[in-house]
């Protein structure tokens, strides 16, 4: 069996997986860091892990929304059996107070746009 044309296939199926390949072997490397949000310094207890808030938060408020809308369950227990109301607004954003240097340093970063302040009031900024 004889390939016709080997000179023509060859460069091009490299030139293909050239420019197929480019945009993965150009990055490499070229992440920026993860934001660090800042917190108050008077941290108190949150709700659930951080492992778990850094990862599932926004279905921890999915959750809490359905429990107070759909069910009428205004409360939430904790990890260490402490009460909380679940509400973005009275028990989220009162230890994270600054929704700029808190909740849109990591959403910009990972580039979604949640639609929690489409309901909700956002927090006014302290200057």
């Amino acid at each position: 069996m004889k390939i016709y044309d080997a000179n023509k296939i060859i460069p091009g199926l490299l030139i293909l997986v050239g420019l197929f390949t480019f945009p993965f072997l150009y990055n490499i490397g070229g992440a920026a860091p993860a934001p660090k949000p800042e917190l108050p310094k008077e941290q108190k207890t949150c709700v659930q892990s951080l492992a778990f808030m850094k990862a599932g938060h926004m279905q921890l408020l999915n959750d809490w929304r359905d429990q107070v809308v759909r069910q009428a369950n205004r409360v939430y227990v904790g990890l260490d059996g402490k009460e909380f109301n679940p509400s973005l607004q009275n028990t989220c954003m009162e230890c994270h107070t600054s929704k700029v240097k808190f909740c849109d340093q990591c959403h910009n970063y990972a580039g979604v746009t949640p639609y929690c302040w489409d309901c909700h009031i956002a927090p006014k900024e302290n200057q």
